[in-house]
């Protein structure tokens, strides 16, 4: 038997050792890949930080900046089924005499993190991909504004 040598460099990563990579990431999409290269330091592999990125990206996993979403606790999210079953049958000349309002208080001096997570194209909204946002803090700003099936109304402050 003949063996066959193959161009190119060797790995310098086995596959169980990226598949581990893969799994850490996958569980916390928040980790960083200098902290995955930490890690691999610790047990002695030393990779740089464009090894491990080739590793999440040949896994279809790409660092992107976490969405940042409102925080929906279970009673939020109860609510909004139940509203969307209570009028989900509902015809279009209901809609159309509704009017849609909110509010929001916008932080002039906000804490603005940046987070970037590994993640699939089609994960984008899932919990542990985002950031959560809560309206708190000082320096803000109240606004008010409404939208209807005919448009949408003036932004008060």
């Amino acid at each position: 038997m003949q063996l066959s040598y193959r161009s190119g460099r060797r790995r310098v990563l086995s596959p169980g050792v990226e598949c581990t990579l893969v799994r850490k990431v996958q569980i916390n999409p928040k980790t960083a890949a200098k902290d995955l290269v930490k890690m691999l330091e610790e047990t002695g592999t030393k990779v740089s930080i464009s090894t491990v990125k080739q590793v999440l990206y040949r896994s279809n996993l790409k660092g992107c900046s976490a969405r940042k979403k409102p925080l929906l606790q279970n009673r939020h999210k109860n609510a909004r089924l139940r509203f969307a079953t209570a009028h989900g049958d509902k015809d279009c000349t209901f809609c159309r005499n509704v009017l849609w309002s909110d509010e929001t208080k916008i932080e002039l001096f906000g804490y603005n993190d940046h987070r970037y997570v590994w993640r699939k194209k089609e994960d984008a909204c899932k919990p542990k991909n985002t950031i959560p946002t809560v309206k708190h803090g000082g320096g803000s700003i109240m606004l008010w504004g409404c939208f209807a099936a005919g448009g949408t109304g003036a932004l008060l402050k």
